[in-house]
């Protein structure tokens, strides 16, 4: 995967106003990659438009999308900044449960869950779960631990590709005994 462009450097770079960019999206005369709710561009395929090429690549028609085409750096930096400015702890998933990054800003209690096989495996579980789940937007849920997550699928030419969980937190103080419990 090359370096890739913001919407806002393509039209500077074409001349051209975001909805011809969207346009352009629409009609396959350019390809993007979404990472939530902003547009991602290869640069290779903008200069190749640019030198008076074709830019679009044709899409795979019936193949699912691999988690190898997203910019799995672009995503981890993404993570990191929104774990930390959120004060969650955030991870990136394949839409298994199977985790693609590390837990960036995971909490003590966590970080000791997740610190044994079984713990692991149990948060993978729970990611998987949220994962399958039909509906696009979904209430915090809770974890096998009792913490609040909530998720956001990453979608490569309108596939799910991948999941972004959030979480690590109480909603309302838990119960003590029920805390004990677990």
């Amino acid at each position: 995967m090359d370096d890739l462009y913001t919407t806002k450097q393509v039209q500077e770079l074409l001349q051209v106003d975001r909805t011809t960019i969207y346009r352009m999206l629409k009609d396959g005369r350019l390809t993007g990659i979404k990472i939530g709710k902003h547009w991602r561009f290869s640069q290779e395929e903008v200069q190749n438009l640019l030198s008076g090429g074709t830019a679009a690549r044709a899409k795979p028609e019936n193949k699912p999308v691999s988690t190898e085409a997203l910019p799995l750096y672009c995503v981890r930096t993404i993570q990191e900044v929104f774990a930390e400015l959120a004060e969650v702890g955030v991870v990136t998933t394949e839409m298994d449960g199977t985790p693609l990054t590390d837990i960036s800003n995971s909490g003590r209690f966590c970080n000791l869950i997740y610190g044994s096989k079984s713990g692991q495996l149990a948060c993978m579980a729970s990611w998987r779960k949220l994962a399958q789940s039909v509906e696009k937007r979904t209430p915090f849920v809770p974890c096998h631990a009792g913490l609040q997550y909530a998720r956001a699928r990453i979608e490569v030419h309108e596939e799910a590709t991948a999941m972004l969980f959030a979480g690590q937190f109480y909603i309302e103080p838990p119960d003590p005994a029920e805390e004990d419990r677990r």
